[in-house]
């Protein structure tokens, strides 16, 4: 047995059960040939993005894995690595790597030496004995701690060489989780119950060690709303008389007041990281901060109490606290109503354009109707980036757990359609919808011929406006003497071309029923692309921001 062999025997004894990949490693065949899936994409990115997805769904007990070629196969897989990283999210990564001879020589590319910074880590094979200990740390790593992308770097001449006998024996590793201690779950629910206005800020941590029911007993019983970050939208249901909302740079109108005037945040499975795509903790609360990863614990945001360990065994804790210190029956403080009378007065501002007649669409009205014509229980739904981020994360009504994936502490264009190809092999029986702009659509729009080749049916929601609608007054001299930020196409045509549906929109009325024929033609197995002919609003629920 040579080492890729060997190493496509691991991946089923794992196991993994489908691959992405683009455009060739030996790894493809050898994995085939053992019962794994191989899903091409028509670019490394794609097939990067898509195991994010994967894994994502899987909330990290199954892994996206991917494999692409060396050189340029690796060079091109940076976006890729630098979201499922940024996001924290667990992926194998099997790039090719050059024959051991050839890897210091320049200009050849190395992934151990190149993509250090956008890796949870990174190992080269560098005798076929070593492959059996080099598999099993990466799977240590990928079960473990902090998530991130884990990278095996395939030498080429190393794994075609025959692997010792005695180097056959594979062990799979476990996964080890750990709590915070029974002192600091005490002084924990003693500043939550001794504060004024409390409230807990839920993030990806919730989803991936699928704490939900916790969370969701854990705020009934202490009556505290609950805020969710980007990533951790779907982590808490925002039916729910307690729920305040997600945020990226824009949030919601409860969520906007409770963060600004809370006096004690519980964090729940968040890293509390600051950038321009979050929302930030302003000065002066007490903060309690859980998160698996202790680097996370006063990185960006000062902390009060550290409580390190998996989400789902700390809302345990806290909640077998809380029954202590307070009795099973929990409280009634009342915040309930007090969170409806500031949605009713936020909602008010935003209800006449959600319900715009306006032709072309604007993007609250097309993200109404997708609200209003979906099976949110049955349904996986993402933005894209930009504006498409800032104009859904609030204004979509996100219910069971991976219902709505958010993602973006980096923010690369065209995530959506490879994420929802990865959802759809996750859960082929979920509708999965991407809500995205032309400029996004350029970065990633040809993988919808990977969905529909693929049999993976997606829909795509399309903001056709002619330009990036992000940068609304951005580049005037450049736009109007040089074209700078303008695009055109007709989406629904190339989509057609590429073994899709495409279904054109140019009046509100038309929409709803075009997402009802979607989820018709993804059931039969057919992709959609719904182009909607759009406007340049601009107006985000930013509050200042």
């Amino acid at each position: 047995m040579n080492g890729t062999e060997f190493i496509a025997q691991i991946l089923k004894q794992e196991g993994v059960t489908e691959m992405t990949c683009f455009p060739s490693n030996a790894l493809i065949e050898e994995a085939s040939k053992v019962g794994i899936r191989p899903v091409m994409f028509r670019h490394e990115r794609g097939a990067i993005m898509a195991a994010d997805g994967y894994s994502r769904m899987h909330n990290g007990n199954k892994f996206g894995v991917v494999a692409m070629q060396h050189a340029a196969g690796a060079e091109n897989s940076m976006g890729g690595l630098s979201q499922a990283f940024g996001d924290n999210v667990p992926i194998l990564v099997l790039p090719g790597g050059y024959p051991l001879e050839q890897r210091h020589v320049r200009p050849n590319f190395s992934a151990r030496d190149n993509w250090s910074g956008v890796t949870k880590s990174v190992q080269t094979i560098d005798t076929p004995s070593q492959i059996k200990d080099v598999m099993r740390r990466a799977f240590q790593a990928l079960r473990n701690g902090n998530g991130g992308p884990v990278v095996v770097e395939m030498t080429l001449d190393i794994c075609a060489m025959e692997v010792p006998a005695d180097a056959l024996d594979y062990k799979s590793p476990i996964a080890s989780k750990s709590v915070p201690s029974k002192t600091d779950i005490q002084d924990a629910v003693k500043m939550l119950l001794a504060a004024d206005r409390p409230m807990i800020w839920a993030g990806s941590g919730v989803l991936m060690a699928q704490a939900s029911p916790e969370l969701t007993e854990f705020a009934a019983l202490t009556d505290i709303p609950v805020f969710t970050t980007m990533e951790g939208k779907s982590g808490y249901d925002e039916r729910l008389p307690l729920a305040l909302g997600a945020g990226s740079g824009a949030t919601t109108g409860p969520a906007y007041e409770w963060i600004n005037e809370s006096d004690v945040i519980l964090g729940i499975g968040t890293s509390l990281s600051n950038n321009s795509y979050t929302r930030k903790v302003p000065a002066g609360k007490k903060i309690i901060h859980n998160t698996i990863n202790n680097e996370d614990v006063n990185k960006g945001t000062p902390s009060d109490i550290g409580l390190i360990g998996d989400a789902k065994l700390t809302l345990q804790a806290l909640i077998e606290e809380v029954k202590a210190q307070i009795g099973d029956g929990g409280r009634d403080t009342g915040v309930a109503s007090r969170i409806a009378a500031v949605k009713e007065k936020w909602m008010a501002e935003w209800s006449p354009i959600l319900n715009s007649d306006e032709a072309p669409l604007n993007p609250y009205r097309v993200i109404n109707e997708i609200n209003k014509n979906l099976d949110h229980e049955n349904s996986v739904v993402t933005h894209d980036a930009g504006g498409p981020r800032d104009c859904m994360v609030p204004f979509y009504t996100a219910t069971t757990p991976n219902s709505y994936i958010g993602w973006g502490k980096t923010t690369h264009l065209g995530f959506g359609i490879p994420l929802m190809i990865g959802a759809k092999l996750a859960d082929p029986s979920k509708f999965c919808l991407n809500y995205m702009g032309d400029g996004a659509w350029g970065m990633s729009g040809t993988d919808t011929a990977a969905a529909a080749r693929m049999g993976l049916p997606i829909t795509t929601v399309l903001l056709n406006n002619g330009g990036m609608a992000t940068y609304p007054g951005g580049f005037p001299t450049a736009r109007e003497q040089h074209d700078v930020s303008f695009m055109d196409g007709d989406y629904a045509k190339i989509t057609e071309g590429m073994g899709g549906v495409g279904l054109p929109v140019s009046k509100p009325e038309e929409l709803g029923p075009a997402i009802l024929k979607a989820r018709q033609l993804n059931d039969e197995g057919k992709t959609v692309l719904i182009d909607v002919k759009s406007n340049y609003e601009s107006r985000k629920s930013f509050f200042g921001k």
